[in-house]
């Protein structure tokens, strides 16, 4: 049996303190995370950044670094899922643009108020990605080499 495991992306942008989240239903809770999601087949990790920000969120990013790359087991179905964690500029906000299934809409949030409900988070992985960010890990995003 070949094992592999699944690869999201997600994107911590910043404005003034405050961070782009998404609100979100997850096995049937109303959930915040990161706006993260699949790679697709072909599809580099930066644009699987991109592509997953504007849906999620409608707001058009530029990723500017990687925070760090994460590996979690999901407890419940032992799924391994690898997360690569971008930080990202903020370009343009399409409010029109129609949200992916299951978000309910974008919200900005400060580290306190975030902090604050880790009962509704995701996972454990969405205050553990901005606290990295917040603690300054950047590496290039050459660090992503392209085959």
């Amino acid at each position: 049996m070949i094992w592999t495991p699944r690869v999201t992306v997600a994107a911590i942008v910043e404005q003034g303190g405050r961070f782009l989240l998404v609100e979100e239903l997850a096995e049937g809770r109303l959930v915040l995370n990161q706006p993260a999601g699949h790679l697709e087949h072909g599809e580099s990790l930066i644009d699987a950044c991109r592509r997953e920000t504007l849906e999620e969120t409608g707001w058009q990013v530029e990723p500017e670094a990687v925070v760090g790359l994460y590996r979690r087991i999901e407890a419940s179905s032992g799924i391994t899922t690898l997360r690569v964690c971008f930080s990202a500029r903020a370009v343009e906000h399409y409010p029109d643009q129609p949200l992916d299934t299951g978000i309910e809409r974008a919200v900005w949030l400060d580290r306190r108020e975030l902090a604050a409900c880790t009962d509704r988070h995701r996972t454990e992985l969405v205050l553990r990605c901005l606290d990295d960010y917040l603690a300054g890990a950047r590496h290039p995003l050459s660090l992503l080499a392209q085959a």
